[in-house]
């Protein structure tokens, strides 16, 4: 009592009473001024596996003026099942049973262990973590199922707990010898398990312990969270698409997930509401950030938490947003911090471990956050922790902070996402900024994705829409008047569809709750939906808006809304939006655009391809944010050295980021615009079937490629579409994969260090930068990488995937990249190329800018498939391409004049060596070729070119011992 009095706070101790049965305790409890509710304590008292027999109260009034009073609570406990209790133990149940009382552990039935195994709380946490951390995995046996296994499996519970001592008490020599004898040990008492569940359960316990690498348990006793960096594929028995590597965080108030696809990997940060499944959510995300991040360095990554103590609602909902958000933030902070508290720091260029945390992997310290879905104003938060630990990339952990750019304001992800969209309707003859179209879509003005993309052109009629909140219904939308209304919505603080000025809805419009028993719809709203009931459910609503009738379908907002026929709702993995996801057999629109990620399943998109919708992905739509993302960090990386060298201020590396924002933008959309019109252009392709099918069957084998997990077809339904080929959404997936395996394999060769790339490395940042600091871009940490990325971007996206697989059979990757590359170099396509995007970004017209382009392709394949002759060990590609360049670029118009198609372009390098065989000016040797014909062969075309007049220019050429091996 006394010390309850003295500190403020409940006291409590507990010992086995002098002449009780061996399985009694008594409890004493004190605590100030009041009673301990028995409804409070009792749950916490019985999730350690003890009966209250009995309780006793005293009420204590110390003597004097002013003196707290003191309630003490006597209790008789008992074990479960009268099992004797080990005197010795008084102390770690004593200890176990404060954390429960302050909230610092959870009051289940693990904390039985504590009683039954002999386990501290903090290890019975650590249990509980785990079997946490593998629910989200999909585990299938319930908590309660494991509570029981591990309470009548002692020696195995503490044989777990041994071993994970053994591994990561970083007080303990590593001993192998040891862990051995535990591991021989583990191996007799799992065979001693009669019952298949109990067997399944610890095998299972055991195989995620076995994938921990890293944990922050030792760290800090009093740290309010443990995490355990996880060796995914080490485990086993995971949902495709396995990390690479995983941090799962657990604790009282939160739990959280970071998922990476490669040690250098890239992804936001959700606050998820998703508890049960949350994994799951951040699972998908995962893969589609990785397709997306094929045109940044790092691989993709995403995280997430959800909150499992949500303040109560007090009646304001002012106050409540704002303690939900004080907690949101709370949450994030401790997950941010187990984050760093994993990983590696790099200090004066070496590598520095955590601090009290035993390494079981290898150096690792790359790891970034950004905004995502509930997270968009934390960066600042993440950039602080990150900052105040020293950690190595500073304020570029989280980009999009206050020193960084702000997505929103630029609505980066959403101008990415409209430059496809615009592509779709440009090659169905359609002007989106001069003719209105339809609209229709998910989301609201508040939002990043959805309120920026609507307000892109002042010509789409918004006709419906609904978030989480409200739906919202305008029959026959004046685009100026709604344009200009969804503009004052968009520049409110905070907004939602009910602030729309009802006044400037047409005609039987209107915006109703979500949570409405039913929805008046007036007989407009109902011609539009396609809806007789004049009062229909939300739910009838909102599926009827995804498939009525459209010319764009938008999607801005959070949720999987669209799946394929053939799958069930579970597949979708999106179980909040069961009752609205329509099938992609019902969708009316012309265009998909996917501002937000997930909005539609792969199999969706595909099902909807095939039957004649416009639609990619959503890694292909909002990579933009992502891209974004990385030009920050790559620049603070680069800046951030300047700064540290003395050669910049902190606070004039903070104005030129800001100055080259624009310029920044701008090279995140010619990206997308590049993608897309790589797609538009391989559809094209008549050819391109079967070298797509066998550069999925090339990755199957060597980049680890499952189709079934990417959403690609098998071989026999390839071969039964014929010439049809891929749709958009497989291509985009197969051109995303392919990328990264071309970029592994270049990363792998010599080929970013050949000084002919030192220009693509330079036009990645801003042309201020480049101008100013050329030789701290060519000595930049991440050089390689980033060229790697930039050269097989530049060949997929521009030669094209059909072509390259067509190169590239039968040898490695690297080899046919650089032989495209040269041919890239000797044709000039680079500076044509550049010319014809800018005309493309300017809206010039498919029908006389694709046919080029595509020409271009084939002369590249060509003349790369001499140039694959040419290769030899330490080639330095100007070396071969110079030679060409300069007579090529008189001669290529006029090959392409003569041949359209690009077949005779490709020929190039062969007439420019058969003409400086024959020292006859390169005009003259192309005129030859065609006298001759291209069928008769090399022989034919010399014979011809040596009755022509002879030059001194073949002499100059400098070409006749690569040639030689390069036109036959």
């Amino acid at each position: 009592a006394e010390a309850a009095l003295a500190a403020g706070a409940l006291q409590l101790a507990l010992a086995r009473p002098q002449g009780a049965p061996a399985h009694a305790l008594a409890l004493r409890v004190a605590h100030p001024d009041r009673p301990v509710p028995l409804s409070d304590i009792l749950p916490l008292i019985e999730s350690l596996g003890l009966r209250a027999i009995e309780e006793v109260p005293h009420h204590l009034q110390p003597a004097g003026a002013g003196a707290r009073a003191v309630v003490l609570h006597e209790f008789l406990l008992e074990t479960e099942d009268h099992a004797p209790f080990d005197a010795a133990r008084a102390g770690a149940v004593a200890a176990a049973l404060e954390a429960l009382w302050h909230g610092r552990a959870e009051a289940d039935g693990f904390n039985r262990l504590v009683v039954r195994a002999g386990l501290a709380w903090r290890e019975a946490w650590m249990l509980r973590a785990l079997y946490r951390w593998l629910k989200q995995a999909g585990f299938a046996f319930s908590q309660g199922a494991v509570e029981a296994a591990l309470a009548a499996q002692p020696e195995a519970t503490r044989l777990l707990v041994d071993l994970f001592h053994a591994r990561f008490d970083p007080d303990r020599a590593r001993d192998g010898a040891a862990e051995a004898a535990l591991d021989q040990r583990w191996r007799a008492v799992l065979d001693a398990v009669e019952s298949p569940d109990e067997d399944r359960i610890l095998t299972r316990l055991r195989a995620a312990l076995d994938g921990v690498v890293r944990t922050s348990f030792f760290r800090d006793a009093a740290a309010p969270t443990i995490a355990f960096k996880i060796d995914s594929r080490a485990v086993g028995d995971l949902p495709p698409p396995v990390p690479y590597r995983e941090i799962f965080v657990h604790g009282p108030r939160m739990e959280g997930v970071h998922l990476r696809g490669g040690p250098v990997a890239r992804g936001g940060i959700r606050w998820s509401d998703r508890r049960e499944d949350f994994r799951t959510e951040i699972l998908g995300l995962m893969k589609a950030q990785t397709l997306k991040n094929t045109v940044i360095v790092p691989t993709g990554a995403k995280g997430g938490f959800v909150l499992k103590r949500p303040p109560a609602p007090a009646g304001d909902a002012a106050r409540d947003r704002e303690a939900l958000q004080a907690e949101g933030i709370a949450c994030y902070r401790l997950l941010i911090g187990a984050m760093l508290d994993l990983t590696d720091n790099r200090v004066a260029g070496r590598i520095v471990p955590p601090e009290r945390v035993v390494r079981r992997d290898g150096d690792d310290p790359y790891i970034v956050a950004a905004a995502d879905k509930g997270t968009a104003t934390f960066s600042d938060i993440a950039n602080a922790i990150a900052l105040e630990r020293g950690f190595w990339l500073g304020d570029a952990f989280a980009s999009g902070g206050s020193k960084g750019y702000d997505h929103k304001g630029l609505g980066i992800t959403a101008r990415g996402a409209f430059v496809c969209i615009r592509r779709h309707f440009r090659e169905l003859g359609v002007d989106i900024d001069r003719e209105p179209i339809d609209v229709v879509g998910v989301g609201d003005m508040s939002g990043d994705v959805f309120g920026n993309g609507v307000l892109l052109s002042r010509m789409l009629r918004l006709r419906a829409a609904f978030d989480h909140r409200h739906i919202f219904l305008d029959p026959d939308p004046d685009p100026a008047v709604a344009y200009a209304e969804r503009a004052r919505l968009f520049a409110l603080p905070r907004s939602s569809w009910a602030d729309y000025d009802k006044t400037k809805l047409s005609a039987g419009g209107g915006v109703f709750p979500r949570n409405a028993k039913t929805v008046p719809l007036s007989a407009e709203a109902r011609a539009m939906l396609g809806i007789a009931a004049e009062r229909p459910p939300p739910e009838a609503v909102m599926r009827a808006i995804l498939a009525m009738p459209a010319d764009l379908l938008y999607f801005g907002g959070i949720g999987t809304f669209v799946k394929a026929t053939h799958e069930s709702h579970a597949e979708a993995g999106d179980r909040a939006n069961d009752a609205i996801r329509i099938d992609a057999a019902a969708l009316r629109a012309r265009v998909v655009g996917e501002g937000a990620n997930l909005a539609l399943t792969q199999a969706a998109r595909v099902e909807a391809a095939l039957a004649g919708v416009r639609v990619d992905t959503d890694s292909l739509h909002n990579s933009a944010g992502v891209d974004t993302s990385d030009h920050e960090v790559n620049l603070k990386i680069l800046l951030d050295g300047l700064v540290q060298a003395g050669d910049l201020t902190a606070k004039q590396r903070d104005a030129l980021l800001v100055s080259v924002t624009e310029d920044v933008a701008a090279h995140v959309l010619a990206t997308n615009a590049r993608q897309s019109l790589g797609v538009s252009l391989e559809r094209m392709d008549p050819s391109a079937a079967g070298p797509h099918a066998a550069l999925i069957a090339r990755l199957e084998a060597e980049a680890g490629l499952d189709r079934a997990v990417a959403g690609l077809p098998d071989a026999a339904t390839l071969a039964a579409r014929g010439t049809a080929g891929l749709t958009r959404p497989e291509l985009i997936v197969l051109l995303s994969h392919a990328k990264l395996w071309l970029t592994d394999a270049l990363i792998g060769s010599p080929l970013p260090d050949d000084p002919a790339f030192a220009r693509d490395l330079a036009h990645y940042f801003p042309a201020a930068v480049r101008e100013r600091f050329a030789e701290a871009i060519a000595a930049h940490p991440l050089r390689r990488e980033l060229v790697a990325m930039l050269l097989a971007n530049d060949l997929l996206d521009r030669m094209g995937l059909a072509a390259f697989a067509r190169l590239a059979d039968g040898i490695a990757p690297e080899a046919a990249a650089t032989a495209a590359l040269i041919a890239r170099e000797a044709l000039g396509l680079a500076e044509l190329r550049a010319a014809a995007e800018a005309e493309d970004a300017a809206g010039g017209d498919p029908k006389t800018l694709y046919p080029r382009l595509l020409a271009w392709r084939r002369a590249q394949e060509g003349a790369a498939r001499g140039f694959v002759r040419a290769l030899a060990p330490e080639l330095r590609v100007a070396d071969v391409a110079g030679p060409y360049r300069e007579h090529i670029a008189g001669l290529l118009p006029a090959l392409l004049e003569r041949d359209p198609s690009g077949g005779a372009a490709a020929m190039a390098p062969a007439i420019l060596r058969l003409s400086a065989e024959a020292g006859v000016a390169p005009h003259d040797g192309m005129e030859a070729w065609f006298a001759a014909g291209a069928g008769l062969g090399p022989d034919a075309v010399r014979t011809a070119a040596q009755h022509m007049r002879r030059t001194e220019c073949g002499a100059d050429l400098g070409i006749c011992t690569v040639g030689d091996r390069s036109g036959r």
